[in-house]
Parts: structure tokens; sequence; C-alpha cells
């Protein structure tokens, strides 16, 4: 499974991309916003940092206005992947930029249906909303494992990329459904490491290591 970091804080990418974890990273206009930076210039900065897919956003919601608008988020990296609703529009606009050869995630998915029809334009990736999912009282896991049957169906080769992650759980849970990537604020991805008997070992290990009195080095 490949690691997303969903954040447009710089420090954040740095540090997770010097632990080798770092596969790519999603931003939005949400996260643009709490970051209090300019688009272009925060998009351009993640891109030299991490070498993987950098997802940037398109706000136009026709056709048109949003192959302008990828026209100059493309041209920032080349490894830019545009961000498309998941609309006529959206898709429209999905099949014209990944025929040219640009990485395209589709997002907002919220039904296998969506996802379907994300394929069928060519989407690089779909990003189907775990967290918001289970919010209104359905199951985002069904929802992955529904995509993951109707992809290998069909052998699509658009990537399941699991977004809106909560915890912990929702990362293995989909990395046991056969998710291709998963993205989650770094905060999440960081508890990935936590378990009580981990720091109980080491507090034990170094206790008995003082011990000794010995040193290393």
């Amino acid at each position: 499974m490949k690691f997303f970091a969903d954040t447009a804080e710089i420090a954040e990418i740095r540090e997770l991309a010097a632990t080798g974890l770092l596969d790519g990273v999603t931003t939005n206009p949400s996260l643009i916003h709490k970051s209090g930076r300019d688009f272009i210039e925060v998009v351009r900065e993640i891109a030299a940092v991490c070498p993987g897919p950098i997802s940037a956003e398109v706000v136009a919601l026709d056709y048109d206005t949003m192959m302008s608008e990828a026209e100059i988020l493309r041209k920032i990296a080349k490894n830019i992947a545009i961000k498309v609703p998941l609309t006529p529009d959206g898709l429209k606009a999905c099949k014209a930029l990944t025929g040219d050869g640009t990485m395209v995630n589709v997002t907002l998915c919220f039904s296998a249906a969506q996802a379907l029809l994300a394929a069928k334009a060519g989407a690089s990736f779909i990003s189907p909303f775990v967290g918001r999912h289970d919010d209104v009282g359905f199951d985002g896991m069904q929802l992955i494992a529904d995509i993951r049957m109707i992809y290998d169906n069909y052998d699509f080769a658009t990537e399941i990329l699991v977004a809106s992650v909560r915890h912990p759980i929702h990362v293995v849970e989909a990395a046991k459904l056969g998710a291709d990537v998963m993205t989650a604020p770094p905060k999440i991805i960081h508890q990935l490491f936590k378990h009580p008997l981990t720091d109980a070992g080491i507090a034990g290990f170094l206790k008995d290591w003082q011990a000794t009195g010995q040193k290393i080095g």
C-alpha cells in the first residue's frame, strides 16, 4: 500500500519524507486555506520535496474552466496529479487529461457506481471518502471492498486511493481489502507506530541496559 499525506504543511511533509514512508501528497482547497499560503507556491514546494504524485485540485465546476486551471497546475511540476470532482464535467476533464498523459485523481467518491464511471473515464486514482461515508451511517470499508471487486473484475488500472481516513483501523482494513493507496493526515500516519507493548518493551530493555553499566562506543 502506498502512503500519501493529506496536508499542505511543508514541515510535516519533509518529516515524513525523511522516514521513507511517503509516496505522495494530497491537497485540497480546505488544506490550502488552513495553511494560509499561496496555492501555487505551496504545491510547487511540496512537489519539490516529494517525488511521488502530488494532487492539486481544480476549483471550477465546468469543463472548459477545469481544463484551463488544470493547464496551469500541471505546469508546476511533472509529478502533479490533477484532482477533479466526480461530476460529468469532472470526468470529461479526466478523460481529456489522462489522454494527454496527465495523472488525474477523481475525488469525492461515495459509491461503487461512481468509482466505475471514474475508471471508465481513465482516472489514475479514485478517492472514496470512507470517514465521511461512515459519518452518515454507511460502511466506508464495504465501499472499498465493492470498488476492489469491480476493478478486479475488469482489470481497471485505476488505483483505489482511500481518503477521509480518520484512524489507524481505517488504514489496516483498507490494506486488508487491497486498496492501492491511502491518504491521511500526518498525525494518523504517526499513530500507526503506536502500541503499548512496543513502549513497554523499549522501557524494559533500557532499564536492563542501564543496570549493566555499559555504553556502546
